[in-house]
């Protein structure tokens, strides 16, 4: 992690998982990223970030999107930027969730999930989603501003069982 001065200010998400069985359809899973504000903290995402998308100031986005989990390593990773996020953001909860193509499917269901948050060569969190294996969506970490202005990271892998549009309403309603 950066200096205690600066706080957190790049960071990468990054997940992976292998590709379904060929008799079955495809696994997908999808990082989200929802940006809070200071008046609204833990209530509705100033905007949130996922596939197809990237926040409106480019300081959150998503480098690479599998729909497939075919690759080596790291399939998906989305990019924060937080040190050039405005001031009157102050919350970035970040999740990981299940798309729900043909029936529900939770992380026990794929193979070889796993997630790494990285801030330059400084791995921050790991997870495999083994503690949360019975979930359809998860929220991962979450970014706060302190009192001096620089960001702090929290490891937290919390499961839900909600189809991703939910999840993005529900990830971010109380501290993680």
């Amino acid at each position: 992690m950066s200096s205690p001065n600066k706080g957190v200010e790049k960071v990468e998400v990054a997940i992976r998982w292998d590709p379904s069985p060929s008799e079955s359809s495809p696994h997908d899973l999808d990082i989200i990223a929802a940006t809070y504000t200071a008046e609204d903290p833990h209530g509705e995402p100033a905007y949130v970030v996922h596939f197809d998308s990237r926040s409106p100031d480019g300081t959150i986005s998503l480098g690479r999107d599998s729909r497939t989990g075919l690759g080596l390593g790291y399939d998906e990773v989305m990019t924060l930027e937080l040190g050039r996020l405005a001031s009157s953001y102050t919350r970035v909860v970040v999740g990981v969730a299940v798309q729900q193509h043909s029936g529900r499917r939770t992380f026990g269901d794929v193979a070889r999930t796993g997630v790494r948050i990285r801030e330059g060569y400084v791995e921050l969190a790991e997870h495999d989603f083994s503690d949360v294996s019975g979930a359809t969506a998860a929220t991962v970490a979450e970014f706060t501003r302190n009192g001096t202005g620089a960001w702090e990271f929290s490891e937290h892998l919390h499961g839900f069982d909600a189809d991703p549009e939910s999840f993005t309403r529900l990830m971010g309603g109380a501290p993680v």
